[in-house]
This record gives C-alpha cells, structure tokens and sequence, in this order.
C-alpha cells in the first residue's frame, strides 16, 4: 500500500483545509494511506504551501524522501494597503517560508493556477525542479445542483463566499456591494455574505440593498447556500485559484467578477460573467464595477442557460477524481 505524508494538517474553514480534507478523502478512496508525521516512512511528502517545521522536512528529505510542494499565490496585499503589523509581518514571513521551501526542498512544485506559476516565476524565477499546474477539484456528488435549497422566488441573491473578507482584505466586499445596487435599478437584489467579516468593515457598509452577512459557516452547509443563491461574485483581488469558484460552479451557480488572477482559467463560456477589471488590480484601484452589472444582468435573465454551463463547466475541469489522480502521478512517478 503507497502511504502519503501531508503536511502541515491544516485545519479551519479556508482553501488549504478544504483541499487537505478532498485530497485525503480521495487518496483512502484509493487504497492511499495518510499521515502527518514526516518521521514516518512514506512514499512522497506533499507540503501544502509552506511548513515552519523545516527540521523533519529537512531529515525526511535527507532519507530519500520525495517531497512535492502544492504552491498558491504570493502574499501581495500588505505590499499596497497597510493591513496591520501583524499581518504585514505574518504575510513577508510566509512569503519568505514557501519560496524558501520551492528552492531548497522541493523535488517537483505544483502551482494551482498557470496565473500561480506565472507569478511565482516572475517574482522569484523559475524553479529549479520540475513543474506541474493541477487546478483544484470538488466532489461533484456533494456540490451538485440537486439538492435543498431556499432560493428566494421574489428577489435575487448575490452571494459571497470567502475564508476572510476582514481588514486589508476587504475591498472585494465593497464592490459587490456597489454592483448590486447598480443592478437594483432594474432588479430586486440582496448580498448574502458568508466569511470572515470583522465589525468595523461590517458597520462600514451603508447600501440601500440588504447585505446578510453569515460569518464563517460549516463546509457542509455551502452547497445548500450555493443552491440558494442566484451568482455568485468572486470578492478576492487577483484570486490565485479560489476554491469557492470551483464549488459554485459544481452546484450550478453562475460566477461573476473582473479579469484578475485565475478566474478566466475556471469561469469559461456561459458558466458566467468575467469582465476587465478597467484599472490595476495589483494597486488595489476601484474596478468598472458598471461594466460588470451590465454583464451580470445576462445571468440574472438567464438562469437557465447559465447555471446549467455552470455545472456543465464543473464536470468537465474540476472533478476530485481528475484531481487527485494528477496529484498521484506527481507524487509517486518515481515508482511508476
């Protein structure tokens, strides 16, 4: 039986825990055994973005062991927005961490995005070890469009769907805010938020649409919550390959949001509306949130027609199967 080191265990609510959990569900559906402990034998260790144990990568390393870094984007925002020295310091730190990692420890990386490995080689260069981008997956029997849902008959929701819309983070919240109440002219809308949101930025938002916001909810109730929903706005700046995308697209929800970062890698065809960001992303300037009300109007009449190539998009792209078996190829090609 192949046995598969993950490391770090992350846990909580964001993107690498939801990848860490799939990808584990999809390895013992294989037979894959999975442990944390880099001290014990295994065929290949995946490092989910970075680890600040170093010491056990670095002896598992010396012992032969394979190791096969899974990289997401840079950390970038407190570059152009002061986000708090915290969270400056947290961000430089980890910065420092992965790329140390990817050109010390790294036998193969994996990007998650060609938006991902084109920003890491032009800010770091070129790994020094082979390459691979596999886009996330999702089970598309749990994140389906048939299912529970209160979708509302007398207005249109506008769902979001982030690990953390709280300080230096927050931008993406104000525009959607503002695309729904452009689109309120002509269509009954409300903002249903779901994510970390902190009280400050919360009674900072005065609209005329109402805006719900849901805190961090349990990952079992978001395909339920996508169902409900009518779009969905991808709020993160220069997004690097966003899970909550992926898990919209899966249970037929239509996604809108500007050209920046990965999302006209996922959001193809009909399975919604990506329009050009009209400023610079990287410096955090206020989008053409006009041009993309207007686009998002077609998904609002449409339903039909763009929740079905939502779907349609997920299972051709970004099955867990496709996903996890694009990972075993990386992780155990020396036995192949």
């Amino acid at each position: 039986m192949s046995k598969i080191c993950i490391v770090p265990r992350v846990e909580g609510s964001g993107g690498m825990a939801s990848f860490r959990l799939k990808f584990e569900q999809g390895l013992r559906a294989r037979g894959v055994d999975v442990t944390h402990d880099l001290s014990v034998g295994s065929d290949a260790a995946l490092v989910i973005a970075g680890t600040r144990n170093l010491l056990p990568l670095w002896k598992a390393r010396q012992r032969g062991q394979r190791v096969v870094q899974r990289l997401d984007g840079v950390n970038w925002v407190q570059r152009v927005r002061w986000a708090g020295m915290k969270y400056s310091v947290r961000a430089e730190y980890g910065n420092a961490i992965l790329s140390f990692i990817r050109a010390r420890f790294a036998d193969h990386v994996i990007y998650q995005s060609q938006f991902i490995r084109k920003w890491w080689e032009d800010w770091y260069g070129v790994a020094k070890v082979p390459a691979t981008v596999i886009i996330n997956g999702v089970d598309l029997q749990t994140y389906t469009p048939d299912g529970a849902h209160e979708r509302p008959t007398d207005r249109f929701r506008l769902l979001l769907l982030e690990g953390s819309l709280a300080g230096g983070l927050n931008s993406g919240l104000f525009h959607a805010v503002s695309t729904a109440e452009k689109l309120s002219a002509n269509f009954p809308m409300e903002v249903v938020v779901a994510g970390k949101v902190d009280a400050a930025t919360q009674q900072s938002i005065k609209s005329k649409v109402p805006v719900k916001f849901l805190g961090t909810i349990p990952r079992e109730q978001i395909p339920a919550l996508a169902r409900s929903s009518h779009m969905m706005y991808s709020a993160e700046v220069n997004p690097p390959c966003p899970n909550s995308v992926i898990e919209a697209l899966a249970c037929g929800l239509p996604v809108i949001g500007f050209d920046s970062g990965a999302l006209k890698e996922l959001v193809t065809e009909d399975a919604g509306c990506i329009v050009p960001y009209g400023g610079n992303p990287w410096k955090l300037e206020t989008p053409d949130i006009s041009a993309l009300a207007v686009a998002a109007e077609q998904v609002l009449t449409k339903q039909d027609q763009f929740r079905a190539a939502a779907r349609k998009r997920a299972e051709s792209a970004f099955g867990l199967d496709q996903m996890v078996e694009s990972y075993l190829k990386v992780l155990l090609q020396d036995q192949s």
